[in-house]
Formats: C-alpha cells, sequence, structure tokens
C-alpha cells in the first residue's frame, strides 16, 4: 500500500487522520445476502472527498477486473494481511468460502459524523427509515455515464468550481505533493437511490488474499453528480436546535460559553495547585504511592480534640497524584485509626465495583505513618471544582430566621416565598432524581450509603450531584466478631431513605434548621404553601414510618414525568457541550501548523547554512508568512483579520489550486503560487528538519 511509508509528519498534516472506513447499514440483520463493501478513498493532499469518489468511479464503464480500479482492492487487501496475520482468526478473509459473500464488520457512519465540516444537506433522502427492504442488492453501481460526468474535463473535479481562482491545471490529485491514501469516506457514497431505474448492474470485484483470489458483488453507491463539496475546511453556523434554546422559569441555565471555559479554567488551576511545604511542614510530601498533596479543607490544629459529627474522627482532606497513573486523586485522612481487621476490605471491594455518574468512586482504602500516626486513607476520584451542598446552599445564617424562636412579645416573622429566599422547585427534584438514582445503584449492589448529608454531597457546576465518602461508615464500624457482615444493610438502607428525606426538607426551607424536630411542623407548612403537593407527599413518605419495608423503588411514581424534564435538560446540555466542542475541534490542527511554521521561518542557520530559511522553498514560506500576519492597509495601518489567517492555513493544509500573489518586502517581486505549490514545499521542508533532528541526515 501507498500509505505504509507515512511517516507521522504526513500524518499530522493531512486533514483527516481519522481510520474510518464507511460500510452501508440500511436493511434489516436478516438481508446478509447483500454483501456491503466500502471502498477506501485515495487522495493527495486535499479533503476533496467529492473528488476521490470521482476518481475512483471514472473507469466504471471498463471491465471491473482488469481496470485500474481494481488496483485500489488489491492495496486495500494488503492492508487486510497486514492486519490479520498474527493469528488465525475463522471471522478472516482467508477462511471465507470463494462462493460467500463478503460482509464488512463496520456499520455506516451517518452523514452528521462526516469529519468534514460542511453546509447541511437535504435530509430527506438520508433518512434510514423511509428506506424499503430491496428484494435486490441495495445500492448496484449505476454507471458514470451521465452527462454530467462526461463533462469534466482531464484533472478537473466537481469540487473544484468554476471560480478563476482554481487551476484546471492543477489539482489536489495532479499536484506534485505526496500521494497519501485518506480512510475519509465520501459522504455522496450515502446517498439512498431515488428509484429503481437508479439500480445499474453488478460489479464484480475480485481481492487476493493469501495467495487466492476471491470475487465479490461491489455495490457501493456511485456519487450523485451535482454536488460539490468545499476544498478545504469552512466553519458551519450553530445548530439550529442549540440556537433557538430559551431558558426556561426556574430552571438553570443550561447554554455557556464564557462560563464555560471559565469554568474548566478553573478546573485545571485546581488540579494543577501545589502546596508550599516550607509553610507547611506538617504535609508530608509523599503518602504511600501518593505525592504532591495539596490540602482541600482547612487543615485541623495540632492539639485540636474535637472530632467530626459525622465520623467521630478527626478527618482531614487531601488532593495527591498516583505515581503508579500520574491521575490526581482525594485523600481523605482518618486520624489516629488503627485497622486491626481486614476482613472490611470485603466491603471496600464492593464498593469499588460501584461506577455512578451521582457518587464518587472509592479507589482504595490503606494505612499509613506517613502523617506521625497511625491513619486510615481513602482514596476517591478527585473532582475538581466540587463544593458541598452545605457551603452552597446552608451557608447563610440569616436563613433559618424564620425557624428561630421568637423573644417575648415578639410577632412571628412571616414564611419565606419562593423567588424571596426559596430554592426553585424544579432545582430540588433535579436534585432528588440524582440522589435517588445514586441511592438506587448503590441499594442494588447490597449496600448502603450512610452519609447522605449536605456536608458530604458534592455540587459541581449548576446542578451535578455527586455522593462523597461512600464506604467509610462500613469500615469504621465494621464488626469482626459478626458472621453476616450484610446482615444490618437492609436497617442501614431504611436510614438512608429517611436521610434524603431531611435533606429534602432542608433544601425545601432552604435551612438546616427546618429538619430539627421542634420545627418539622413549620417545616412542612411552609413546603405545604410554596411547593406542589408531589413535593410534600414525598418528604412525608420518606420521613415517616411506614408499615412495610420502603425501597428507593417507591418514589418514582411521585417523581413522575419530572424525570423527562431532567433527562431533556441533561440532553439539552449535552447539545450545548457538543457546539462549543465544535467551534474548538480544529484548533489542534491549526494550532500543529502554525507550530510547524514557526520552526522554519527566520531559522538563524540550518546544516551550518545562514541563508537557509531565506532561500528555496523556505523563501516562498517566509511570504506566505508575511501573506499570513504582515499585511497593511493603504494607510499603511496593519490590518488584523483572524478570519483571513484560519481561512489560509486551512486552504494551506488543504493544499487546494487556489492561487494567490506573493509580494517580497521590497515589493519588487510578486510570486503567484498557489497552495498545492505551498503545501508541497511546507511538507518537504519540514520533513527535511524531522530527518536532522532524528540524525538521519
Amino acid at each position: 500500500m501507498e500509505g505504509a511509508s507515512l511517516n507521522d509528519a504526513n500524518l499530522t498534516n493531512s486533514y483527516f487522520s481519522s481510520s474510518f472506513i464507511g460500510v452501508n447499514g440500511f436493511g434489516s440483520p436478516a438481508e446478509t445476502k447483500y454483501s456491503m463493501m466500502q471502498r477506501m478513498t485515495t487522495s493527495s493532499s486535499s479533503p476533496s472527498l467529492l473528488n476521490d469518489g470521482a476518481k475512483n468511479f471514472s473507469h466504471s464503464t471498463h471491465d471491473p477486473v482488469n481496470s485500474p480500479t481494481s488496483s485500489l482492492f488489491s492495496d486495500f487487501g494488503a492492508l487486510s494481511i497486514s492486519q490479520r496475520r498474527k493469528a488465525p482468526n475463522p471471522a478472516a478473509s482467508e477462511f471465507i468460502p470463494k462462493g460467500a459473500p463478503r460482509m464488512a464488520p463496520m456499520a455506516q457512519a451517518p452523514m452528521a459524523q462526516a469529519p468534514m465540516a460542511q453546509a447541511p444537506m437535504a435530509q430527506a433522502p438520508m433518512a434510514q427509515s423511509s428506506v424499503p427492504a430491496f428484494p435486490s442488492p441495495l445500492f448496484p453501481h449505476p454507471g458514470l455515464n451521465s452527462s454530467t460526468a462526461a463533462a469534466l474535463a482531464p484533472g478537473m473535479s466537481l469540487s473544484a468550481g468554476s471560480s478563476p481562482l482554481h487551476s484546471p491545471k492543477i489539482t489536489p490529485h495532479t499536484s506534485p505533493a505526496p500521494r497519501r491514501r485518506s480512510h475519509t469516506p465520501n459522504p455522496a457514497n450515502y446517498m439512498v437511490p431515488t428509484s429503481a431505474a437508479d439500480q445499474g448492474p453488478h460489479m464484480i470485484q475480485k481481492e487476493t488474499v493469501g495467495g487466492t483470489t476471491y470475487f465479490y458483488t461491489d455495490n457501493t453507491p456511485a456519487p450523485m453528480s451535482g454536488m460539490v463539496f468545499p476544498t478545504y475546511h469552512i466553519y458551519p453556523p450553530t445548530a439550529p436546535n442549540v440556537a433557538y434554546m430559551q431558558p426556561k422559569a426556574n430552571a438553570p441555565s443550561f447554554f455557556m460559553a464564557d462560563e464555560l471555559r471559565q469554568e474548566l479554567i478553573n478546573r485545571h488551576l485546581i488540579t494543577m495547585a501545589q502546596i508550599d511545604h516550607s509553610e507547611n511542614p506538617d504535609v508530608p510530601s509523599e503518602v504511600d504511592s501518593y505525592h504532591s498533596l495539596f490540602p482541600l479543607e482547612a487543615l485541623p490544629p495540632p492539639n485540636r480534640m474535637q472530632k467530626t459529627s459525622n465520623f467521630s474522627y478527626i478527618t482531614s482532606c487531601y488532593k495527591a497524584v498516583n505515581s503508579k497513573d500520574d491521575l490526581p486523586y482525594c485523600l481523605r485522612r482518618i486520624h489516629g485509626f488503627r485497622l486491626v481487621n481486614t476482613k472490611c476490605m470485603m466491603l471496600v471491594d464492593m464498593w469499588k465495583k460501584i461506577q455512578h455518574s451521582n457518587s464518587v468512586t472509592l479507589r482504595e482504602v490503606f494505612t499509613t505513618k506517613a502523617f506521625g500516626d497511625h491513619s486510615l486513607v481513602f482514596s476517591y476520584d478527585f473532582h475538581a471544582g466540587a463544593e458541598t451542598m452545605f457551603s452552597r446552599h446552608f451557608n447563610d445564617p440569616a436563613a433559618d430566621s424564620f425557624f428561630n424562636k421568637r423573644k417575648w412579645g415578639q410577632h412571628e416573622p412571616p414564611p419565606p416565598r419562593q423567588h424571596a429566599g426559596l430554592l426553585p422547585e424544579s432545582l430540588i427534584w433535579a436534585y432528588i432524581v440524582q440522589l435517588s438514582s445514586a441511592l438506587r445503584t448503590i441499594h442494588t449492589a447490597g449496600l448502603a450509603c450512610r452519609v447522605m448529608d449536605p456536608s458530604k454531597i458534592l455540587i459541581t457546576g449548576k446542578t451535578r450531584l455527586r455522593v462523597n465518602c461512600v464506604g467509610v461508615f462500613d469500615v469504621l464500624t465494621f464488626d469482626s466478631s459478626q458472621t453476616n457482615h450484610l446482615a444490618l444493610m437492609p436497617q442501614y438502607q431504611q436510614a438512608d431513605l429517611v436521610s434524603l428525606g431531611k435533606v429534602v426538607l432542608a433544601l425545601s426551607c432552604n435551612s438546616l434548621a427546618g429538619i430539627q424536630r421542634e420545627n418539622l411542623q413549620k417545616a412542612m407548612e411552609l413546603v405545604s404553601i410554596n411547593y406542589s403537593s408531589d413535593l410534600k407527599n414525598l418528604i412525608l413518605y420518606l420521613l415517616t414510618e411506614q408499615s412495610r419495608p420502603r425501597s428507593v423503588n417507591d418514589i418514582m411514581p411521585m417523581i413522575g414525568a419530572r424525570f423527562y424534564t431532567q433527562l431533556d435538560a441533561s440532553q439539552m446540555r449535552n447539545d450545548v457541550i457538543e457546539e462549543d466542542l465544535a467551534k474548538e475541534v480544529q484548533n489542534g490542527r491549526l494550532f500543529r501548523l502554525l507550530a510547524k511554521l514557526g520552526t522554519i521561518n527566520e531559522r538563524p542557520e540550518f546544516q551550518k547554512d545562514p541563508t537557509w530559511s531565506e532561500t528555496g522553498d523556505r523563501y516562498l514560506l517566509k511570504l506566505f508568512r508575511d501573506h499570513l500576519f504582515h499585511q497593511v492597509t493603504e494607510a499603511g495601518t496593519p490590518w488584523i483579520d483572524l478570519s483571513h489567517i484560519v481561512a489560509c492555513l486551512n486552504k494551506l493544509d488543504a493544499g487546494v489550486p487556489e492561487k494567490m500573489s506573493l509580494v517580497s518586502r521590497d515589493e519588487k517581486s510578486v510570486l503567484v503560487v498557489t497552495y498545492s505549490d505551498l503545501k508541497r514545499c511546507f511538507d518537504s521542508t519540514f520533513q527535511e528538519l524531522q530527518a536532522a533532528a532524528s540524525g538521519s541526515l
């Protein structure tokens, strides 16, 4: 195969570097008798998809076995050999009988997943649901003998357009740039035939594998005539479903741009934060296999005697990096705890298996003396930028004023209303869905959460919840004298539901004082006035005694259709994040282009030649750099246009045949070149630098 000798530089320069072979996936699974094998398209340095398709099918009217097109499948067969030579595979082509149809292993990629951004096309002929089950092969080859295809001159393509900027003599296929194999499928190949008249005769192809020649029917569709794709990358507009999103009342905003960027930057800063050991000598530099410890909470003073209200032990929390995988983790240290029995590790192993989006995963538990005492350390996944529910919603002392006992002679304060101190009901239901989902997974695994407390529930972003510190109580309260260590789990699971009811009631009152026994009546009155009866009934069900054991599944009917609201909000959020990702997806490719260009331009000396960067191909690249960044207006002021820089870099990366004028700095010379010529100079020059850096010169 031609691409077998490609190096990393060529691969990174290629516009499409994804290894991707599209295969038609229409029809039912029972229709296995139709072999749908997709060709690999060939391209030079341009991502022009239609050029590749037009070139591949230009010989479709000749004998398919002896025509030049058959060499494409010989190359594909050579690629298949190199990938399946390691061990006998019954599914490999060596084991396929001669008369058996050849089936490709991959499903067809939808049109929306094509790597090249282009204008949205008509979706009616693309819908898979509108394609009936054809009694004959679904996509036989129509002959490329239409007037449109016959009118193409040699060396021209449908994607080149009729602009005078495009040269009919030099195209990305006839360019002297190195030829490369592209794994990107032609989007035109996925167009569904509109009528039975479009189905032509079968195309018999051959492929030689291991000395045996196989003949099979090639049903690859021909490109639709009249389709034109851009010859280099262009940026599409925002998707309409994202552009028309409007925030709902009393609901958190799900579309962010600058906020999302700032949040990610803050997470990166927290992840990379380090401590000054000269000011914190009590923090060890290394604990077991973890290093670079950074306190996430205020360190307790050395003479502190009081214990935390949750675990009855002094605890501290650190961010640390594991030297085994170089990933950050959160270490929860239990001060002064001596582990006397390792049977509790059975429960730890059960916790390690729980993977849930609303629970912080426990990774390992170990003992250490690195802090100067016997400490027990729990290692969890680290979620940078997370804050506890207590610090976000219950850190305002003024919120408890309604539940504070009034003095003699003072009037009862009026209860707060929504939009005036209470949380929106939609936010509370969002929390309920996530917490109940975490409890459902934990209880199904035969465990109990036991830490359903506002101080142990983490919030990241707007509304994302995660239950933290799971498994701590199972180790601290482990009783080695019991034969069945899971006997008390049903009792703990019932306590989890009561704790969930207290958390929901505290959120509804926006105060932890509301869950105190003497304030329960006033708290329920507050819920009745400001929230729906469904929320009130859920709280009553969780807090009152029941005649039978309760289950977290019992509250699902109370949540009802609000679950779909949260699902819709989550999917909308996913759409917005994908749209933001689409804006940034090409930045890495453009940065690599600029980095390579920077290593070439203005290089003081190369191979003991001080004029290397000012002569030959390097001089063209220097003028192109001036064309990118150093243009001026008629008045002599700098002309700065980011769209000009991005467009020129995309054209260079694709090697389009468009012509441009490069003017020397003394304005005495004007060079007319094409982007394909510049790409050839660019690739050869950078390869020369790479060869010198690797010592092969």
